[in-house]
């Protein structure tokens, strides 16, 4: 990839509960840079302790952008990431900022620095239809193993829970008689507009993070989870946005068949599994220079990690 008179754009990615958040806004201090979220997620309005939204604490003066723009219910691809995601960067750049991506939605950011144009793929709205009821009536893992069963790789990319995203994977599927993975592959036909690096987290041992998850759910369920989940359950009935983790696992306790505590276990487990997908998809991109994490790392030492890195693929 040419990076000869390209504007620099930082990303920090990683799966969740690996200190992304906190690095990117220690990044954007020292260089000068304004936060662009990359999870799918935190688009939403009102799914804030589930999606771990930064505080404005956790934000320390730092601008962000593209978080909690988005009504719930309402449908938003990676494509729209992508037109939305470069208009903010220009607007960054204009202010003589660095652009920090800072998320774990991996599609989101491949697809923004790696310039994918993406085919619509032609629609089918009956389709589409005949897929959300299926899924009402046998469950969003039923519909996803429609799609592994013709499209694995889009399968593992695409959490089961995300019905619009799976619906549009078998619908695409269904039109052009092609696999969507491999209709993405083939969107990538031009060079980044970005001299791009990004840095990705992880920790050395699995355990580790496994356990930073599992504390990270606790602290949500103690600033309200809960009360945030059931009135999305009220409100809407859990559908689109609010099946992320951490909504759809707590039903069951407000239907009285199953206890918080069964439910919060749960809420980990998936999350944990969120986790391993999220490095599976990590993992296949080769450009990312990851920092790997031990127990007792600060953030100043993950920060000065980081800091070799960009000096030494910026020249700086």
């Amino acid at each position: 990839m040419k990076r000869i008179n390209k504007p620099r754009v930082l990303a920090v990615v990683g799966p969740t509960a690996s200190g992304k958040t906190a690095l990117g806004v220690e990044l954007a201090k020292i260089y000068g840079g304004e936060v662009i979220s990359a999870d799918s997620m935190q688009i939403y309005k009102g799914m804030d302790i589930a999606s771990a939204k930064p505080t404005e604490e956790e934000m320390q003066g730092i601008p962000h952008h593209l978080i909690g723009f988005l009504d719930m219910g309402e449908t938003f691809s990676a494509a729209d990431y992508v037109r939305l995601a470069n208009e903010k960067i220009r607007e960054v750049i204009s202010r003589g900022k660095l652009p920090v991506i800072v998320g774990g939605t991996g599609l989101y950011v491949d697809s923004l620095l790696e310039n994918v144009r993406f085919s619509e793929g032609g629609s089918d709205e009956a389709y589409r239809r005949e897929l959300r009821e299926f899924a009402a009536q046998e469950g969003n893992e039923a519909l996803h193993s429609r799609l592994a069963a013709i499209d694995p790789e889009a399968a593992e990319a695409i959490h089961p829970n995300n019905v619009v995203r799976v619906i549009r994977a078998l619908e695409v599927c269904h039109v052009t008689g092609r696999k969507f993975s491999d209709l993405k592959a083939e969107s990538r036909t031009e060079e980044s507009p970005y001299d791009s690096l990004i840095i990705g987290l992880n920790y050395e041992d699995r355990s580790i993070l496994y356990s930073r998850i599992d504390r990270r759910v606790d602290i949500m369920a103690e600033n309200g989870l809960v009360q945030e989940a059931e009135e999305l359950w009220k409100r809407s009935g859990m559908t689109t946005a609010a099946n992320a983790i951490g909504y759809k696992e707590l039903i069951p306790y407000f239907e009285g068949t199953m206890s918080l505590e069964e439910c919060i276990s749960i809420i980990k487990q998936e999350t944990r599994h969120y986790a391993k997908r999220q490095l599976t998809w990590f993992r296949k991109n080769q450009r990312i220079q990851w920092i790997i994490l031990h127990e007792f790392d600060k953030l100043n030492e993950i920060s000065e990690k980081s800091q070799k890195c960009i000096a030494n693929y910026w020249k700086l």
